[in-house]
């Protein structure tokens, strides 16, 4: 229920307190990012897409795996959406599960941090650009998937708490 809630939230502000239209909103039921291709699309249950977003921005190493904390890259692998945050510095943020054991086991065993706190978020609403609508230029992220506000303002009504993720080269 809190989930749902938490997906809807946005949607029945912009629609009115009666709801009717929000509870006929498709649910995304997986998210498949694309690091090389710039793209997180949004699956349904049946593995139909329900959106495209196009032009995502990464950390500044985007090629190959997250392995430790300050690489600047952005993980792969199977993750899982396990929380939002509706007060993040980065406008509406979702966090993903990283580091998940094999990538806690990598780092250990190589004596080094896994790094953590990636989420797929806004844009900072510390830039000036972001009031206008603008993205941030570059790969600027520290390995998270950054989107623009209405971007992840969509992403957030789509996909609730316990959403797969999975992130590709």
């Amino acid at each position: 229920m809190v989930t749902r809630l938490r997906r809807l939230l946005p949607l029945a502000l912009v629609l009115g307190a009666s709801g009717a239209l929000a509870q006929d909103e498709a649910q995304g039921d997986a998210i498949v990012v694309r690091k090389a291709a710039r793209t997180l699309t949004v699956l349904d249950a049946e593995g139909r897409v329900l959106q495209v977003f196009r032009g995502i921005q990464l950390g500044p190493n985007p090629a190959g795996p997250k392995h430790f904390k300050g690489d600047g890259r952005t993980p792969e692998g199977r993750y899982t959406i396990d929380y939002g945050n509706d007060r993040s510095a980065y406008h509406l943020a979702l966090h993903v599960s990283y580091p998940g054991a094999s990538d806690r086991a990598y780092a250990a065993a190589r004596g080094r941090d896994p790094g953590g706190l990636i989420m797929v978020h806004g844009q900072p609403n510390w830039w000036p650009g972001t009031s206008l609508g603008m993205r941030a230029p570059g790969d600027w992220t520290d390995g998270c998937i950054a989107l623009s506000d209405a971007e992840i303002e969509r992403l957030w009504s789509l996909v609730g708490d316990g959403t797969p993720i999975t992130i590709l080269p």
